[in-house]
């Protein structure tokens, strides 16, 4: 941190020394032991998904656990050990120090067990590093790493150990101005091109957003898409050099607490949903708890047209209440309007997926 444009690679740190702090930090998980391999893999796991959230869409990203127990005072009966786990979204690496007791103070012991833990973050980046000297011949330094494959990151994803997949396809670099995302969520199935305009005319309005799609392979009230479903739908928007984030939350609210400062894009039939006390026990005051609570992580709501009930609705004709109006802006009609839906296409065609079409 003392370097200077560390902000340009660290994301965030967090410390939690205490037992009260590390169990909140494990969302209630209460470690068998709070100096183990298991318990690195947690906060490793858990810093590759916040690092997720908080980069850049398609920006390749880290997450580093490291538990330790050190000289201390009174002396330590158990080793005196370390435990570094560096996760990505392709490898696990592991790395696992016994330190012989008596021979360094605490802080020699911190300088070098620190040393494991930048080699963790150098060997998963790929940059030399040189091996870590000053060991006895009787000290433990064990090493391993795991990788996965597409499947395995797609199975974690949906039994919910990560948050996201990101495939990034696009041509050519593109380096928004802000963090800040402009998402279109849907099945898009297939994916047409009335999506791909909407997305285009969405970011001449968001000029400093990154645009991407985002399809949730768990929905609310149908099974959850299989393996080969994902990959399918992927291939469209390799075919047209597009980026589409996997996720495993079907509802804006929590979408918003993976995606924070971000613009959904979505139709007025959606919108109309978002702000219908039915779709929140029938309690209003429910329905903007729920949505102050997203705007309170800097995500709000680009309205486009849509039919519903045979006539063409946008943003104007619908009566959102007074504390949430900032957090949606209208798409002018005069800029995108395009009468055509995916299960329209999937009645004419046969479930073709073109994105052509």
């Amino acid at each position: 941190m003392s370097v200077p444009r560390a902000s340009s690679t660290i994301l965030e740190v967090v410390v939690p020394y205490s037992r009260a702090s590390m169990v909140q930090l494990l969302r209630g998980k209460v470690p068998t032991n709070f100096a183990s391999q298991e318990t690195s893999d947690d906060l490793s796991l858990l810093a590759y998904n916040r690092a997720l959230k908080l980069a850049m869409t398609g920006i390749p990203v880290l997450g580093i656990g490291f538990v330790g127990a050190l000289a201390s005072v009174p002396s330590k009966r158990g080793d005196h050990r370390c435990y570094v786990s560096a996760r990505t979204s392709e490898r696990m690496w592991r790395y696992h120090v016994v330190l012989s007791k008596g021979i360094r103070d605490r802080k020699e012991e911190d300088t070098l067990s620190s040393q494991f833990l930048i080699k963790g973050i150098a060997n998963a980046c790929k940059v030399s590093m040189e091996s870590v000297r000053e060991f006895c011949d009787d000290e433990v330094i064990e090493e391993s790493e795991e990788s996965y494959d597409e499947d395995q990151q797609l199975e974690q994803l949906l039994s919910g150990q990560i948050c996201m997949k990101v495939y990034s396809f696009e041509k050519g670099i593109h380096v928004p101005k802000s963090g800040r995302r402009l998402i279109l969520s849907g099945s898009f199935n297939p994916l047409h091109k009335g999506h791909r305009k909407l997305l285009e005319v969405a970011s001449s309005i968001c000029k400093d957003g990154f645009p991407c799609f985002e399809i949730p392979a768990i929905n609310a009230d149908k099974p959850p898409l299989t393996l080969k479903q994902i990959k399918d739908r992927v291939e469209q928007f390799d075919a047209v050099g597009k980026t589409v984030i996997i996720t495993n939350q079907p509802y804006f609210y929590k979408k918003a607490e993976i995606f924070p400062d971000s613009t959904f894009i979505i139709g007025a039939d959606t919108a109309a949903r978002l702000i219908n006390p039915k779709y929140y026990d029938n309690n209003c005051e429910r329905m903007l708890e729920v949505l102050l609570g997203v705007k309170q992580l800097g995500c709000n709501f680009l309205v486009g047209g849509r039919i519903v009930d045979n006539t063409f609705k946008v943003l104007s004709d619908l009566d959102v209440p007074e504390q949430l109006r900032d957090m949606f802006m209208s798409i002018p009609e005069g800029l995108f309007r395009m009468d055509i839906s995916s299960t329209e296409i999937r009645e004419k065609v046969g479930g073709c997926t073109d994105p052509s079409v």
